[in-house]
């Protein structure tokens, strides 16, 4: 990678119009990666330009399902062929352990595979007959792309969390202009290459870095963008809301939770400890949907948290490409200080800080915090009621179903949930009463291409993924046609 990024816009390489940059940083090392451009308005606005015109007049939408599927799986290859590379600059960037980036960077892939088998379907799927009460009458229902869409996304599973956005809008026919975190910005930039050498049509993708206040706000705005979709914080969320709401644009939002996860009584405890310990730790708990708020049945409480501890005590922290490490540093200095100052509040506040919660020895650089487990805080408080985004769990017991689901939807997120039980049946009754868009059984975080992902409440608008994933891009038009040779009748008599 040069020392100096570009922007991708109609597919060139270009330099911001203003020349302006900023670093991205290893949050191992705290040293400089690369520096990167940083797009304005102005580079906005080309970029959205460049959008439309592949939409209005490159052909674009016009394609076959089956001939954007050709791109949608050469994009697919070349992230496999590229999967190492792409994985280390995950873990530079990120600071997520190796075998987790693989993991993301094998879904990426995927993802693109999946919506290239969703865009051939589309072909035979895009007109449906409907049923009229008026014979003299025939009317089908027809699928059209909605047109440019700004895809904004986060920096905890940054190609990953692109492709959920980008894969399904192609796969549709819209056109994309994709602008990533400035946190971790590289591997969408590598997207960008990738699209570039599967000989994806100019404008069809564009990629703009640059600071959320100047190129997301622009984005945002942008009178020609037809559709935003967004991961991101609630509050980022609110904002774009309320932008598009003045234009009526249409807007998916993925947003913030502080899942619960519910473990009754009969459950099996060193079950019960992996998936509560994957359910937060894993991504350093840098996960929209992690199970941060853990609710334990009283007669399995004890038990179940002097295994936890034990277990949290040994989860090996360090650089992500060393081996075994499980727990690398946090995205960057702004988000550990966040997860620090909510550690020291939940303290301050009479919780009590069982294991962790501090830099860990031998790591005197880098954002480096120790798993952190958190009992005996009030419902009201901040720790158990607000998302924190780091390795930090929080665990309260109950005595009753019924309270344990109260508690569980008690909240204004409503991402995801999770119960655990022996007795299916019981787990199966409180899954259904878990107000979330997303519940795992015996389980906790496991995601799939083919399910919808998407929240209640504050936690967002729409879904991702599956057949939901790529109807977020389509327009639903109602087409109906007279087909009597008699006069209507309405002033010829």
């Amino acid at each position: 990678m040069s020392a100096t990024t570009q922007l991708f816009i109609n597919g060139q390489w270009v330099n911001p119009r203003k020349g302006e940059n900023f670093a991205t940083i290893d949050p191992d090392s705290e040293k400089e990666i690369a520096r990167i451009a940083a797009a304005t308005r102005e580079d906005v606005d080309l970029a959205v330009q460049a959008a439309r015109n592949a939409f209005d007049n490159g052909g674009w939408p016009e394609l076959s399902g089956k001939a954007r599927a050709g791109y949608l799986r050469r994009i697919a290859s070349l992230i496999r062929e590229k999967q190492q590379m792409l994985a280390e600059l995950e873990v530079r960037d990120n600071g997520k352990p190796l075998p987790e980036a693989l993991w993301d960077i094998g879904d990426t892939a995927y993802c693109f595979d999946f919506y290239a088998d969703l865009a051939e379907k589309l072909d035979n799927q895009r007109e449906q007959a409907v049923a009229l009460t008026d014979d003299r009458f025939s009317s089908l229902a027809r699928k059209e792309p909605i047109g440019v869409c700004g895809a904004i996304i986060p920096w905890n599973f940054p190609m990953l969390m692109a492709a959920w956005k980008v894969a399904p809008a192609l796969a549709a026919g819209c056109t994309v202009v994709l602008k990533p975190s400035e946190v971790t910005p590289l591997t969408a930039l590598q997207l960008a290459d990738i699209a570039h050498q599967a000989e994806l049509p100019a404008g069809v993708l564009n990629v703009i870095t640059g600071l959320g206040h100047e190129a997301g706000s622009a984005l945002t705005e942008h009178p020609d963008v037809d559709k935003l979709a967004f991961t991101g914080s609630v509050p980022t969320g609110r904002k774009i809301m309320q932008v598009a709401a003045t234009e009526i644009k249409n807007v998916s939002l993925e947003l913030g939770g502080k899942s619960a996860f519910i473990l009754f009584d009969d459950s099996d405890i060193e079950k019960a400890v992996e998936w509560i310990l994957f359910g937060i730790f894993w991504n350093k708990g840098e996960v929209c949907s992690a199970t941060s708020r853990v609710l334990v049945q009283r007669n399995l409480y004890q038990p179940l948290m002097k295994r936890l501890v034990e277990e949290a005590e040994k989860i090996k922290i360090g650089n992500g490409m060393d081996e075994g490490v499980l727990l690398g540093p946090l995205v960057n200095e702004a988000q550990y200080k966040k997860v620090q100052s909510a550690i020291a509040q939940g303290i301050e506040q009479g919780a009590t800080l069982l294991s962790g919660g501090k830099r860990p020895q031998g790591h005197d650089k880098g954002y480096y915090l120790q798993p952190t487990i958190f009992t005996e805080m009030t419902e009201e408080s901040e720790l158990w009621r607000e998302e924190i985004f780091g390795p930090v769990v929080c665990v309260r017991a109950f005595d009753e179903e019924a309270e344990a689901i109260a508690s569980a939807n008690r909240s204004r997120f409503g991402l995801a949930a999770a119960v655990m039980s022996e007795d299916l049946e019981r787990a199966e009754r409180v899954a259904r009463k878990l107000r979330a868009g997303i519940v795992w059984i015996n389980c906790s975080q496991p995601t799939f291409t083919e399910a919808p992902w998407g929240g209640y409440k504050q936690s967002g608008i729409g879904r991702e993924l599956g057949e939901w994933g790529l109807n977020n891009y389509l327009e639903t038009k109602q087409i109906t046609r007279y087909d009597s040779d008699e006069p209507w009748g309405w002033y010829l008599k």
